[in-house]
């Protein structure tokens, strides 16, 4: 490894080892795929690594005004990976889906008659989305791997590549930007990745919640006279916490770190994505309450409370129908 500007250079192999070692404390939900367009193929001479990174980085925070450089990481032509913001910063990559997700760039312009992938790069993407699925236990679907294409530019909305969107990553990235290509080109890859070839394993199911006090401390461990984390700043109303263990009402909300909440200050949700191209959203559960709303296809929503086949969302009196909802495990 080499450290240059402030970022960290590595091998994949080196990536896979130095991810397994680091304890994060922030909740990951998904890891972001895009390309850089530019910089491309014709910017890369093979050493110029971390020049490369800092242009991108002075590019953040000069023109865009952002604190940092927007990625959490960039895989280069030659299966390079160098770091940029820090894996506890929220990443600056799609309006709408930053939170709980974790950007990579990969440097390159992967649309119809740009660069043509390097194997190098090639098999860094694959195996770096495997590391980040493995370290975090996240599913190989289309809602924990996401593309920047799916996201509308003036909205946020996933709207699965309509309306005003990015072509990123690319649309010849791994056979194409669509979901159905995901699905048939670049997941199987990944979860080949994952399981040698094998049939994966049935994932536990994941448990979620959302804070519902206006600031909630986190505890080094269950319970309230133990000391607050000191790597892990308390969490606001509204946060979503992946659960990982539960002892007497409180509840762990890391992996790796005892890291703990009262349950007493959260609501147990479940996750859950609209199937409808439309979904219209209710004061009350059932078609004789008003109309307060409407949700796209794909749309990401956590779920409190479901009543005669209508679906509350996490704080806030507004109700879907279940039968257009498709829960994530």
């Amino acid at each position: 490894m080499e450290s240059k500007y402030g970022f960290l250079k590595m091998t994949i192999g080196e990536f896979e080892a130095w991810m397994n070692s680091k304890h994060i404390a922030r909740t990951i939900l998904s890891v972001q795929q895009h390309h850089t367009w530019v910089p491309n193929y014709d910017h890369f001479d093979g050493s110029n690594h971390f020049e490369r990174q800092l242009a991108m980085k002075n590019h953040h925070v000069g023109a865009n005004g952002w604190s940092d450089i927007g990625q959490h990481f960039t895989i280069f032509p030659d299966g390079t990976i160098l770091t940029g913001r820090s894996l506890e910063a929220t990443p600056a990559c799609i309006y709408g889906a930053n939170q709980h997700s974790i950007c990579f760039e990969h440097l390159g312009d992967f649309d119809q008659g740009g660069d043509q992938m390097r194997l190098e790069q090639r098999n860094a993407i694959i195996r770096a989305t495997a590391v980040i699925c493995r370290k975090f236990n996240l599913p190989i679907n289309p809602f924990s791997i996401v593309y920047h294409h799916w996201y509308e530019l003036g909205t946020g909305r996933r709207t699965n590549g309509s309306g005003s969107t990015k072509s990123c990553p690319g649309t010849n990235f791994f056979g194409g930007n669509k979901v159905e290509d995901f699905q048939k080109y670049f997941a199987p890859l990944v979860q080949a990745e994952l399981t040698g070839g094998a049939l994966p394993p049935i994932p536990p199911s994941m448990k979620y919640a959302v804070v519902t006090a206006n600031i909630l401390n986190v505890r080094t461990a269950p319970k309230g006279s133990a000391s607050k984390a000191s790597d892990r700043p308390p969490v606001e109303r509204g946060a979503v916490l992946r659960i990982y263990d539960e002892s007497n009402g409180w509840l762990k909300i890391s992996k790796s770190q005892s890291h703990w909440v009262y349950g007493r200050y959260t609501e147990s949700v479940d996750r859950a994505t609209v199937n409808a191209s439309v979904l219209r959203v209710r004061s009350g559960p059932g078609t004789n309450f008003s109309i307060v709303g409407t949700l796209p296809k794909s749309e990401e929503v956590f779920i409190a409370e479901e009543k005669s086949g209508w679906c509350k969302l996490a704080l806030e009196e507004k109700w879907l129908s279940k039968q257009y909802l498709d829960f994530v495990a």
